[in-house]
C-alpha cells in the first residue's frame, strides 16, 4: 500500500521547506512575444511551461496544471499537457485542476484518465452531484480529491455562503460530507478553500482538522500568505497555497522565467514567515 497523500505531501514539504503550489494556466495571449513569434501556439505553451517549471521547482512542493488551458489547444492539447507533466521533477506533486463532477460511471473514467493515464497525484472535483460523483476519485491509494468547498471567485457567495444546509453554510456541509465519504476509501478527501475568504478557512479547518487544503486566490485575487497560514495551517492539517498569474506573468519579456522564480521564492518565503499552528516555529510553513 503506498503512503497516504498527506504523508507524501508532508515529506516533500519538510524536505523542501515550502507550502507553495505553482498553477500552470498558460494563456496564449499572455505568453512572451518572443515565444509567440517563434513557435505555433502549442509549442509556445510547451516551451513556456517547461521554462516556468525549471525556474520555480526549487520553491514549490506542487504544480497545478489547469486542464482548461490545455484543452483549448485542440487536438494538440493533451500531448502538450502530457509533456508538461513529464517535465515535472520527482520532488513535487501534480494536481490536475480539472474540476470534474459527473455521475458515478463517468466519474470513474475521468478518474482513470487523470490518475492512471496522466499520472496526477490529486484532482480537483466539483461536488454538486453528490457522493457518487466524488467517491470514484477517492478510490486511488496515495492520491487525493480536492473537492470544491468555498472557492476564491466572487460568485462563491451566490451559493456556497448564502445557502444553508442543516443549519450550516453549504460550503461547510460539503467539507464535512467529503470527510465522511473519504473514511471508507483508500484515497484522501481534500478541500479547495479560497484565500479570499479567511473566515471560511478558519471555520472549515475547525470542522476538518486533518484534511489537506488546496488554497487558491493568493496574489492576483487578493489573498495574502500571512492570512492563509494563520487561518488554515496547523500541525495536523497540511495546506497547499497556490499562485498562478502572479508567478506565470511576473514578466512579459525574455526574463519571464527569472521573474517567475523570484515571485515563487517570494511566495515560499512569505508562507514560511507564519508558522503553522501547533508546529515548531523552526518549521514555519512546512505544514
Amino acid at each position: 500500500m503506498p503512503a497516504s497523500f498527506n504523508d507524501r505531501l508532508r515529506a516533500i514539504q519538510t524536505q523542501k521547506e515550502t507550502a507553495a503550489c505553482v498553477g500552470l494556466d498558460p494563456d496564449p495571449a499572455r505568453l512572451p512575444a518572443h515565444l509567440r513569434a517563434a513557435h505555433d501556439t502549442p509549442e509556445a505553451v510547451r516551451r513556456f511551461c517547461r521554462a516556468i517549471i525549471e525556474a520555480t521547482a526549487p520553491f514549490a512542493c506542487a504544480f497545478k496544471p489547469n486542464l482548461a488551458f490545455f484543452e483549448a489547444l485542440g487536438r494538440d492539447g493533451r500531448a502538450v499537457l502530457e509533456d508538461v507533466v513529464a517535465a515535472l521533477p520527482s520532488d513535487v506533486l501534480v494536481i490536475a485542476d480539472a474540476k470534474r463532477g459527473d455521475i458515478g460511471n463517468s466519474a470513474r473514467f475521468y478518474a482513470q484518465s487523470l490518475f492512471d493515464d496522466l499520472g496526477a497525484d490529486a484532482v480537483t472535483v466539483a461536488p454538486y452531484m453528490g457522493h457518487d460523483s466524488v467517491t470514484p476519485f477517492l478510490q486511488h491509494p496515495g492520491t487525493a480529491a480536492f473537492v470544491l468547498a468555498r472557492t476564491s471567485n466572487p460568485g462563491a457567495s451566490d451559493f456556497q455562503e448564502a445557502c444553508q444546509c442543516n443549519g450550516t453554510p453549504l460550503h461547510q456541509q460539503v467539507a464535512e460530507a467529503v470527510q465522511a465519504w473519504a473514511r471508507a476509501t483508500p484515497g484522501t478527501g481534500g478541500l479547495v478553500v479560497g484565500a479570499t475568504a479567511p473566515d471560511a478557512l478558519r471555520t472549515v479547518r475547525t470542522a476538518c482538522p486533518t484534511a489537506p487544503f488546496l488554497i487558491p486566490g493568493v496574489g492576483a485575487q487578493g489573498g495574502t500568505p500571512a492570512a492563509v497560514m494563520a487561518a488554515a495551517a496547523t500541525a495536523d492539517g497540511p495546506v497547499l497555497v497556490n499562485s498562478s498569474r502572479s508567478i506565470l506573468y511576473a514578466s512579459a519579456g525574455r526574463d519571464f522565467a527569472d521573474a517567475a522564480a523570484a515571485a515563487a521564492q517570494a511566495l515560499r518565503d512569505a508562507l514560511r514567515a507564519t508558522p503553522a499552528k501547533g508546529s515548531d516555529p523552526a518549521d514555519a510553513a512546512v505544514d
